[in-house]
């Protein structure tokens, strides 16, 4: 038995620190996104399903399969699974604010006002971007792009259909006017009106690589992804967004993320909240 065998069988098909690093590394190539250590466990645990639907005897197999180029649909599924992250309606709603009180009073009237959710997961972000737009702009145009490299969560996204444990932090004025309830067998869940669907465009994008023709755009959400990338992939992917920002339009990232020593562009407007010249 080799060394490599005798520590699987050891481990009882325990992801091993040499199969992390290869499913890190592999991340890393295909969406920027650096695992550190303490991720470790959630790759162990999002990937097991997916070794026993194939019948596979360990984490190495299931890379091995990835990297084969025999099924690139499952490549997709693996990014899925290691990308999604926690999100939820109004999340920091400072900066809902400065979108309802500084940036949409400035904006110029005439073109459609369009803002740029870049990493919306499930769709919580889009959507209450949508609602508080739909509020302050009333009949003036506007429009929102999401986007996730996750196509599970792009779907999910789509359908706009959430348990009602989800609606925690929407506005009650905005629940009654954007959001229907459901009845019958789709009690305890609510859907976003279709006034708001209808505003939305979703997309799959990888940051982490050239970006679609998506236009410019007068704010663009890019929130509590950054943390998962390293400087030189946070440069890049800034570099990227910034051409894709109207001048005198804003860049919104995650309270607990910051651009020191990523761009020198930008002017600091608040934490966490800033504009192209």
């Amino acid at each position: 038995m080799t060394t490599a065998a005798a520590e699987r069988q050891e481990a009882g098909y325990r992801l091993l620190d040499s199969e992390f690093t290869q499913f890190q590394g592999l991340l890393y190539r295909l969406a920027g996104i650096s695992l550190s250590p303490a991720k470790k466990a959630l790759v162990c645990g999002r990937l097991a399903k997916r070794i026993k639907h194939h019948r596979l005897n360990s984490y190495g197999d299931y890379f091995q399969l990835l990297t084969s180029g025999r099924e690139p649909q499952e490549l997709q599924i693996a990014i899925d699974l290691l990308t999604t992250n926690e999100t939820y309606f109004f999340r920091e709603p400072k900066h809902f604010e400065f979108l309802r009180s500084r940036i949409l009073p400035a904006r110029r009237p005439g073109s459609a006002f369009r803002v740029w959710s870049a990493a919306c997961s499930s769709g919580e972000e889009p959507y209450s971007i949508a609602m508080l737009l739909a509020d302050c702009l009333r009949e003036a145009p506007w429009e929102v792009v999401a986007s996730d490299i996750s196509t599970r969560v792009l779907e999910r996204a789509r359908s706009a259909h959430y348990a009602m444990e989800r609606a925690e932090h929407i506005p009650q004025d905005y629940l009654r006017a954007f959001c229907l309830k459901g009845v019958g067998r789709q009690e305890g869940t609510f859907m976003i009106d279709k006034r708001l669907r209808s505003k939305i465009a979703f997309k799959q994008v990888n940051l982490n690589e050239q970006l679609p023709r998506l236009g410019e755009f007068d704010v663009i959400f890019l929130r509590n992804v950054m943390i998962y990338f390293d400087v030189e992939t946070k440069r890049k992917v800034v570099q990227r967004l910034m051409a894709a920002i109207k001048p005198g339009g804003h860049l919104l990232i995650g309270h607990s993320e910051s651009l020191n020593g990523v761009c020198d562009d930008l002017q600091v407007v608040a934490p966490s909240i800033y504009r192209k010249p």
